[in-house]
């Protein structure tokens, strides 16, 4: 029987660097000395999370309302060219250190695929920075519906052609991917915990594992 082991992308294989880029991106032409940088950036990742509940639209799009409302949120003035900018430095972001080795070891065994987030054209670039090819790559840009949306999952399950049954999925991230996967019949999750953070006996079962290094011996490759 097939099995696919599909991965988040962003803050799972791909170094997320976003609170670093952000800022710099702010830095650039603002004094950010009085801000609550913190608060900031926290307010920047629910403003995120909003978005993509709501009707479909692209990435780049999410990332440039969500910064001008966290930025006006805290007094700042927003420009498109903020927007841009981050939109372009997350197109840079390359692979966590033990990831290729990682991914190449589960394709002697598995097929592996993304289900991410993104555009198609941002996640290419990411993809490319890792230096592994992908079985599948799913993009909210192809399903039209961000995670944690069901309609994410089973558009990936559908493209990809097996049941969830036939799937382990790996993750970082709870809201958008542990917390809806706990339901949908899956053979097995996986929690990558990279920040030493508490799990919840609420969504369990799931292994929990510090970083991808890992996930080959655990799934017995």
């Amino acid at each position: 029987m097939r099995q696919v082991v599909t991965f988040d992308a962003y803050g799972t294989l791909v170094d997320f660097e976003l609170v670093p880029a952000t800022l710099k991106t702010l830095r650039d032409r603002l004094d950010l000395d009085g801000l609550d940088v913190d608060k900031f950036i926290d307010n920047f990742r629910v403003m995120r999370f909003q978005a993509v509940l709501e009707a479909y639209r692209p990435y780049d799009e999410v990332l440039h309302s969500s910064l001008e409302k966290a930025m006006r949120l805290h007094g700042l003035e927003f420009r498109t060219s903020d927007g841009d900018a981050l939109v372009e430095a997350v197109s840079g972001f390359g692979p966590f250190p033990e990831v290729p080795d990682a991914l190449r070891a589960l394709k002697s065994r598995y097929e592996i695929a993304i289900i991410s987030n993104t555009n198609d054209d941002l996640i290419a670039r990411n993809i490319e920075r890792i230096g592994v090819d992908f079985d599948h790559v799913i993009t909210a840009q192809q399903a039209g519906a961000y995670k944690p949306s069901r309609e994410t999952f089973e558009y990936a399950y559908k493209t990809i052609g097996v049941e969830p049954s036939q799937v382990i999925h790996t993750a970082q991230g709870w809201e958008y991917d542990l917390i809806p996967t706990r339901d949908l019949g899956l053979a097995r999750r996986v929690w990558i915990n990279r920040f030493g953070r508490r799990g919840s006996t609420a969504y369990q079962p799931y292994d929990e594992l510090s970083d991808l290094s890992g996930l080959p011996a655990l799934l017995g490759c």
